[in-house]
């Protein structure tokens, strides 16, 4: 719930006495407009879904079945009991003499009638079987009979090769959670970080709030489940990210690491075209249940647009041109060539010429990208006159796929001091120098000097395993298909056709001068605050977590919770605390977590001007450790083993407090994990590199709690060095970057 307290832009008066509330229009308007949302979408993907094959139907089936009624019509059966004769009587005549037209026409259409019904059929079951949740509380490697059933059903009506968006009509809808479930669930959550005077006066406003306001804003939550398809992830998306008003830089976007860069711009523009012909498959939980698709929707072609009082996502059905910085200057760079898109060798060559052109920038134009750094109200109020006075150069930039900023300087990891390099690598993608990224833009595609790159991406069109899925393949992509000739450059020839990269010419105001000023000084403070630190952990990983029978994930959470407290545990409060993770994050999967319920109350109670003090106490809490997993989720695309060098080293966000941590992780094959951790450097309680070393402290404190584990803590101490990082095998690996292709070497 740490991004939550970003919501600080919705601030309605309260009224002083709130149990007596009729239905409000607001509030309805609301849900109306939820509902509303959620069905253009629906009818946006039917049609879709209609042209490109009724999923787990296609046209060759209703091609069958009409054959079949055809047969079954030239052997003088009628399968349709009558209703294909009642057709034909109301079909025009023609005179009498195309009687057997009409006999088509009306099979053809009792065809399609039996055929939508039968795709009708399959939706409705597939919802009904998708809504089962029981095979989430089974234990680890057990499987009851009524879960054997429901596989061998989903797997019966799911069909074969699902396009990316074939199951979003049949997912169920987000169920709400019994209110008194999501208290009682949330003073459990509590009571272990509470004193016993807090948490006794916690409960009793948790008692009033039951007593008093719960049943009413429950009503308006099961009205919105009833109209829309999802009761809060419309809220969650407004007024989590849009109606905040912060700064996006730090506060909004993460970071991304890669191995490899060069082909990068293509391979990305190779991922939009597989995305719009929906040839990415679904991800699928055990290979069978669907996950919703609808957050790859926005990956390309969009830009959070500023508002004065809360933004909006603008999204774009096509974008054939990628906007680029570089030292200052903007340029709008085609991708496209007579609708093909352009070769790697071709946009290589369009990043050289801009590489090579000795313009300066304009007075001001350097720093301009750092008012999407600045409050969006702030931004909102310059941004309508940038409008005015460049609409051209801001429509290239904002209507662009995605941005590119080649970046003057170099980074990532060195020999010569890697932990350092690690975390500058880290801050600079999550940050930079506060005007070099456009941080409106879905994601900024960053390379430096040495041709190392990253991603930088705003938060709020989609989670991290959206573009982590889209970085997985361009990695895999650059690396094992496009590659690279012998000279270093990219396979193929230059286009001399090809018209020079166009230079933005921005017509900047003078009274907008001052506040690109102000907008870089606060940018600056901003990201000298924020303390990265980055640290591979290859002493074990997944196999040995494996080995002790626990979930990878829950091994980690539970690792950093200790670090983050040093509390000692022994092993059997150790499984009682992994086996209640578990316990939480399968029912958050299931749609029974707390966070979210309890932030549609909220929202719901300011729309009706309905106090609550137990909701604005949980809703002003300050979390101090927020976690988070990027997972790896094509591992056919990679050997780990055979090609280490080759896997993205993750990425991280910042701190959702500000004197807390933000820390992600991710497995890298088997026996390493990757931590990113940040925090700020204005805060005296934190230090990201003192966590890392907990995080490490932690990670064989548990290990050693296992028979299998206890030999990790006696090598690392044997070893008689401070840090295990500085003897990990990757620093060994090293491959030749090339001098105009932007090659990384990371990893």
């Amino acid at each position: 719930m740490a991004e939550a307290h970003q919501a600080v832009g919705f601030r309605p008066s309260l009224t002083s006495d709130g149990a007596e509330v009729e239905l409000s229009a607001p509030v309805l308007q609301e849900i109306y407009l939820s509902g509303l949302r959620s069905w253009k979408r629906h009818l946006s993907r039917f049609w879709n879904d209609f042209l490109t094959g009724v999923f787990p139907a296609s046209p060759l089936s209703w091609l069958f079945l009409f054959s079949a009624i055809q047969l079954a019509w030239f052997l003088q059966l009628d399968p349709s009991l009558g209703l294909m004769e009642k057709i034909k009587e109301l079909l025009p005549d023609w005179g009498g003499q195309h009687h057997g037209l009409r006999g088509v026409l009306a099979a053809a259409l009792f065809a399609s009638c039996l055929w939508g019904a039968l795709i009708f059929t399959l939706h409705v079951a597939l919802r009904l079987l998708l809504s089962y949740h029981g095979w989430l509380l089974e234990p680890h490697g057990a499987m009851s009979s009524p879960t054997k059933t429901w596989l061998a059903l989903v797997r019966i009506f799911s069909g074969r090769h699902p396009m990316l968006f074939s199951y979003q009509r049949s997912l169920p809808r987000q169920p709400v959670p019994s209110v008194q479930d999501t208290v009682r669930k949330y003073l459990e959550s509590v009571r272990p970080v509470l004193s016993d005077e807090d948490f006794d006066w916690t409960a009793v406003l948790a008692q009033e709030f039951l007593r008093l306001q719960a049943s009413l804003l429950q009503w308006y939550l099961r009205l919105k489940s009833w109209w829309a398809s999802n009761y809060v992830s419309d809220w969650w998306e407004e007024f989590v990210y849009l109606r905040s008003r912060n700064p996006l830089m730090v506060n909004s976007n993460y970071y991304m690491m890669a191995a490899r860069a060069g082909n990068a711009v293509h391979a990305l523009l190779l991922y939009r075209h597989r995305l719009n012909r929906q040839e990415i498959p679904p991800t699928l939980l055990m290979g069978m249940r669907p996950l919703c698709s609808a957050q790859y929707e926005k990956i390309f072609n969009t830009t959070r647009i500023p508002g004065v009082q809360k933004d909006y996502i603008r999204h774009l059905h096509d974008s054939q041109h990628v906007a680029v910085f570089h030292r200052g200057r903007f340029f709008r760079v085609g991708t496209h060539s007579r609708n093909s898109l352009l070769s790697p060798r071709a946009l290589e060559q369009q990043f050289q010429r801009i590489l090579d052109d000795p313009s300066p920038a304009c007075p001001h134009e350097e720093h301009l990208a750092a008012l999407t750094a600045a409050p969006r109200g702030t931004w909102a109020q310059v941004r309508t006159s940038l409008k005015t006075q460049a609409a051209e150069a801001l429509e290239a930039v904002e209507g662009a796929a995605f941005f590119v900023s080649l970046d003057a300087e170099p980074a990532g990891l060195t020999r010569e001091d890697p932990a350092a390099s690690l975390d500058a690598y880290a801050h600079a993608l999550l940050a930079g120098r506060g005007h070099d990224r456009w941080f409106d833009k879905s994601f900024t595609l960053i390379v430096f000097s040495n041709g190392k790159l990253g991603l930088s991406v705003e938060h709020s069109w989609a989670d991290c395993p959206i573009s982590g899925h889209m970085w997985e393949f361009t990695l895999a992509t650059e690396c094992f298909q496009l590659g690279y000739s012998t000279d270093g450059h990219c396979k193929g020839h230059p286009d001399p056709t090809l018209p020079q990269p166009q230079r933005l010419q921005w017509d900047l105001p003078d009274q907008i001068h001052s506040s690109i000023s102000l907008a870089l000084r606060g940018a600056k403070i901003l990201s000298e605050n924020v303390d990265c630190h980055v640290f591979p952990f290859s002493l074990f990983g997944k196999s040995f977590i494996r080995r002790c029978h626990l979930s990878s994930d829950s091994f980690i959470q539970i690792a950093l919770q200790l670090a983050h407290f040093r509390d000692p545990q022994c092993l059997a409060l150790f499984r009682v605390a992994v086996d209640k993770h578990q316990a939480l994050l399968k029912a958050a999967m299931s749609g029974q977590g707390v966070d979210r319920h309890l932030f549609a109350l909220y929202i719901v109670s300011r729309f009706l001007h309905l106090q609550s003090p137990f909701l604005t106490q949980v809703h002003s809490e300050q979390w101090q450790l927020s976690t988070s997993q990027i997972p790896v989720q094509q591992m056919h695309l990679f050997d780990v083993h055979h090609y280490p060098d080759y896997v993205s080293s993750g990425g991280g966000f910042g701190p959702a407090d500000d004197h807390g941590y933000g820390v992600s992780y991710i497995f890298m094959g088997d026996d390493m994990v990757t931590f990113h951790i940040s925090s700020k450097k204005s805060s005296t309680k934190t230090d990201s590199h003192r966590l890392g070393q907990h995080i490490e402290d932690a990670l064989l404190d548990v290990a050693s709690l296992f028979q299998a584990g206890q030999h990790f803590k006696r090598r690392f101490r044997g070893s008689g060095k401070e840090n295990s990082r500085h003897r990990c095998g990757f620093l060994s690996r090293q491959t030749g970057a090339s001098k105009a292709s932007m090659t990384s070497t990371d990893f």
